[in-house]
């Protein structure tokens, strides 16, 4: 039987009210489901407003531990009734630590564990070293009911090496829960172009479907640029949304066919470990 799996992304504009927003990533998830969706991928830090713009100590109350997160318990429960994988992204607590975290719920509603940010920003609007720490999970590739999954968040998915570590750990997938959008310091810059091609070039260098699912709308004088798209194996976006809109994008691949088609590019037969110098 062939394998295939198919991918869907959420976009949309949260309020600051918890509970309203995992209703409303609720929603759309059984949209999704309804429309055969087997992994469904909601944006960053969707239960609440994107907070990081600024270091305000009153933040900090946020954070949640990942087994008690109302988020990660009702989408679990859901994605129990429905059949479906759901990456969560929580503001997480542990002990005196801080993580910008995703939860990978399975497909019989069984939260299989916490991937914890690996690279964390800070720079005008994305003030995040005063929140979180950074990551002490290493990437992971989560063996669900539906599939391979690795999932990076946000400034994770300007590195190369994230998404090569996770393919080599055998994802069949990549996926990145992103906030992004204006640039404070300089409203001529736009990055949403660039920020689509960086993981166009994940997709092309590991024959990969990458999927990416941001937020959108104005939080505060802050705009989020949307533009949340899934790519095939070979870098292409074959569905996307715009700037405004919210919604669920789907696309459905044949993973038997990447895995020939992987192999057949021999990048990963011609890796050349022995010529590599790790900088610790």
């Amino acid at each position: 039987m062939t394998r295939k799996i198919t991918l869907a992304a959420i976009q949309f504009t949260p309020t600051d009210d918890v509970q309203e927003n995992i209703d409303r990533v609720a929603g759309f998830v059984r949209e999704a489901a309804a429309r055969g969706a087997d992994v469904i991928l909601p944006p960053e830090l969707f239960c609440g407003h994107y907070f990081c713009k600024t270091q305000e100590e009153e933040h900090f109350a946020r954070a949640i531990e990942w087994q008690a997160h109302p988020a990660v318990d009702q989408l679990s429960e859901l994605a129990a009734e429905l059949g479906v994988v759901i990456p969560v992204s929580i503001y997480e607590k542990e002990g005196p630590l801080y993580f910008n975290s995703i939860v990978v719920i399975d497909a019989d509603g069984t939260p299989l564990g916490v991937y914890r940010k690996s690279h964390i920003p800070d720079g005008p609007g994305y003030q995040e070293k005063f929140y979180f720490r950074p990551g002490d999970t290493g990437f992971r590739v989560w063996n669900t009911m539906k599939g391979r999954i690795g999932v990076g968040i946000c400034w994770d998915q300007w590195f190369p090496e994230a998404a090569r570590s996770m393919a080599l750990m055998g994802a069949d997938v990549l996926l990145y829960p992103t906030a992004i959008g204006a640039e404070p310091q300089d409203a001529s810059l736009d990055t949403a172009a660039r920020w689509r091609r960086g993981m166009q070039g994940h997709a092309v260098a590991n024959v990969i479907p990458v999927v990416a699912a941001n937020r959108v709308g104005d939080e505060q004088g802050q705009v989020f640029y949307g533009t949340s798209f899934i790519t095939d194996e070979t870098g292409e976006i074959v569905t996307d949304m715009d700037r405004k809109e919210e919604g669920v994008i789907l696309a459905t691949f044949d993973l038997d066919h990447i895995d020939r088609a992987r192999a057949a590019w021999g990048f990963f037969r011609d890796r050349r470990t022995d010529l590599y110098e790790i900088l610790v």
